[in-house]
């Protein structure tokens, strides 16, 4: 294994038809794909752990590998301060990551072994009764729609 580096990935075209790119930090595997190190808070699809493969000359990717995490995303529009105080530690509990903090966003990474349910819970239980805030899955569900959940989890969660 390689060591860490950075890299810009297509999140999508702004309001203002600008494209959108992130930066993200990966570990570069033998064969030359990269593994997310974080879960990123604007590029749809992806959360730490998947293995990636970068078409460079767009800045968009082809999914290898899935790791089994799902990415939250926390949205709000005071500071997020607060919740992540709450939030972090219940997460925490269940194995989960706070991957990305910045005063209006937050972003975790946890194993969908956890549960939807438990995490949703969670997550509802803190995010959203301000009216300030809100809080989404940043790979459960197709990025063409927003809507399609991808069940990529099926595989995962299949009783053995």
């Amino acid at each position: 294994m390689k060591s860490l580096q950075i890299i810009e990935l297509f999140a999508g075209i702004g309001a203002d038809n600008k494209p959108i790119v992130e930066q993200l930090q990966v570990r570069e595997l033998d064969d030359g794909t990269l593994q997310l190190v974080q879960s990123p808070a604007f590029a749809k699809g992806l959360a730490s752990g998947d293995v990636v493969r970068m078409l460079p000359e767009t800045r968009e990717f082809d999914l290898v590998q899935r790791s089994g995490n799902l990415s939250i995303r926390v949205f709000s529009r005071g500071d997020t301060g607060a919740l992540s105080d709450q939030l972090s530690p219940e997460l925490e509990k269940l194995g989960g990551e706070l991957d990305r903090e910045t005063p209006r966003l937050l972003v975790y990474s946890i194993h969908v072994s956890c549960g939807f349910e438990a995490i949703e819970e969670i997550l509802n239980r803190y995010v959203g009764r301000d009216g300030q805030s809100a809080w989404m899955y940043g790979n459960v569900y197709d990025p063409a729609d927003g809507q399609t959940p991808l069940n990529w989890w099926l595989d995962i969660l299949k009783p053995e």
